[in-house]
């Protein structure tokens, strides 16, 4: 008879201490994705302010408001979904170097060895998008339970 209570209290604990698990590591999901957020619509609106004040936009500060477009979705498709797409992040980089391929040129004027390095790795992303997109619509992984987390 012992032996049953303890197992029981061991087994209600564990479900207690489950739960409260669960909600600390929802609530820190939570709180980080508003932050990241916040931060992402922040530094936005400062370099949309920049711009405004300078008068017009270069190619450079229209790049840097597709990462900031990128991150945002970022953001968002983690905030529902509760997954990574990792693609996004590809695009990021993507955008990111064509912007320094862009900076670059338009400071220098003169191809070099810099250029062709950047193109082949803006080449790769892209190749790594598309390895990640034909991987994920031949093998899609298992449709997630409604509350596989809880």
């Amino acid at each position: 008879m012992p032996t049953q209570w303890s197992d029981s209290f061991r087994q209600s604990l564990n479900r207690l201490a489950e739960a409260l698990g669960n909600i600390l590591v929802d609530a820190f999901h939570y709180l980080a994705l508003f932050a990241i957020g916040g931060a992402t619509v922040w530094s936005a609106v400062v370099a949309f302010l920049g711009m405004a004040a300078k008068g017009h936009a270069s190619i450079d500060d229209i790049l840097l408001l597709f990462i900031y477009l990128e991150l945002g979705a970022m953001v968002g498709i983690y905030f529902k979904t509760m997954h990574m797409p990792v693609r996004f992040l590809i695009y990021v980089a993507m955008t990111a170097l064509t912007r320094l391929l862009i900076s670059d040129i338009q400071a220098h004027h003169r191809p070099d060895m810099g250029v062709v390095l950047v193109a082949g790795a803006i080449l790769l992303l892209a190749l790594a998008t598309l390895v990640i997109r034909f991987g994920s619509s031949r093998f899609p992984s298992p449709a997630p339970e409604a509350h596989d987390r809880h």
